[in-house]
């Protein structure tokens, strides 16, 4: 049997004839760049999420590049953010010229550790009659992950940027549809960053981004800032980017997010045969080879990603290669031992849980259309592993 880690064209099987029709009108339109369809969706994301606007960008790294824009970000300021996420979560604020401070996550959730944000910002000098700062930069924002589908602890983070008076950016790229007993994922903090990349729980046709933001001076800002600064047009207010979400992408987005939330359930059904049938097989026990990725009372995990942490990782992964099966490493490297990033004079063992999930995480397909079938094939291969039959 072959299970993919990803099956984009089973999913488009489903829709492809309401995706066709939204595209032929786009193009009996000839209205590409932003429009009708982009401003439609802007209106259904941010209904969607809880906020009150969304900002249709060209991808979930600019998202957060003009999220910091907004925020005058630049040298001489700092971000905390978590060193275990996708590359874009740190490059997009160091492509402002502002620095990144990391935190360790949980090893629990993989998200920010609440309690290692706090005792950070409590360790940093202060006085009262200055902000803040950090090897010379002034800490300015914090920038939790809602990572693989999970939202974090919204609640203790916010109360603790509240009382160092940073901005909340939520990197919620893997997160459409998340929530915390603190609200929806891209509702809680001053902006919401989401990736409308195609392997995305929704995923668009290339690339494609969007802010959610519950403020309208801020709205308006990041509407100028990604039309290159400009308002009207030709008029410079700001110096910005070209960043502009295309009207096909924000028409195929429209017909998929009607969608959104049945997938999702399917994708939380599989991760509970996942749960079911790997504990049948004795892998998750206090002393198996297998932990499964944490259900939290009052979170929706959406599972963008279905992510174990394996014993034998690398040897577990090229067995189920060999089985025909698609799994992904996320991430294998963290970001504060990345070799760019070397100037901030990280080392190993500063981040020991981000630094134990690069080397143990493993993700397994979870996309709505994997049958009960496949996912008892990916369970026997692991187990046969583990069990060393094969």
């Amino acid at each position: 049997m072959k299970v993919p880690l990803l099956d984009l064209k089973a999913q488009h099987a489903t829709i492809k004839d309401e995706i066709q029709a939204a595209v032929d009108t786009v193009i009996s339109s000839q209205y590409f760049i932003l429009g009708p369809e982009v401003e439609a969706l802007e209106a259904e994301i941010a209904a969607y999420t809880g906020a009150r606007y969304g900002i249709g960008v060209a991808s979930g790294s600019d998202a957060i590049l003009l999220a910091m824009m907004e925020r005058g970000m630049g040298p001489g300021d700092a971000v905390v953010t978590t060193p275990y996420s996708f590359f874009a979560t740190a490059g997009s604020v160091t492509r402002t010229g502002a620095s990144v401070i990391f935190v360790d996550i949980d090893p629990v959730t993989f998200n920010m550790d609440p309690g290692r944000f706090e005792a950070l910002m409590g360790g940093l000098t202060k006085n009262a009659a200055s902000p803040v700062t950090a090897g010379g930069a002034v800490v300015r924002g914090v920038m939790p992950v809602h990572l693989f589908g999970q939202a974090a602890d919204m609640a203790s983070i916010i109360e603790t940027a509240s009382r160092f008076d940073l901005f909340v950016v939520e990197d919620a790229a893997q997160a459409i549809g998340s929530r915390s007993p603190a609200g929806n994922a891209g509702s809680m903090g001053q902006m919401g960053c989401f990736s409308f990349f195609p392997s995305k729980n929704l995923g668009g046709f290339g690339d494609g981004g969007m802010i959610t933001t519950s403020s309208e001076e801020t709205a308006e800002q990041l509407k100028i800032l990604r039309n290159h600064g400009s308002k009207p047009k030709y008029y410079h207010k700001l110096v910005g980017v070209n960043s502009r979400l295309d009207a096909l992408q924000a028409a195929v987005l429209r017909v998929k997010l009607k969608y959104l939330d049945a997938w999702s359930e399917k994708r939380k059904a599989n991760a509970a045969r996942y749960r079911d049938l790997l504990t049948a097989r004795g892998l998750t026990s206090a002393a198996g080879p297998v932990i499964l990725p944490a259900r939290i009372d009052g979170y929706r995990h959406i599972y963008n990603q279905f992510v174990i942490m394996a014993d034998r990782r690398d040897d577990l992964r090229g067995h189920l290669s060999r089985a025909d099966v698609g799994t992904e490493v996320y991430y294998p490297v963290p970001l504060h031992l990345q070799e760019c990033y070397r100037y901030l004079g990280y080392k190993k063992g500063d981040f020991p849980h981000a630094e134990a999930a690069a080397l143990r995480s493993l993700a397994l397909p979870i996309y709505p259309e994997l049958t009960a079938e496949m996912q008892q094939y990916v369970v026997d291969e692991i187990a046969a592993f583990y069990e060393g039959t094969k």
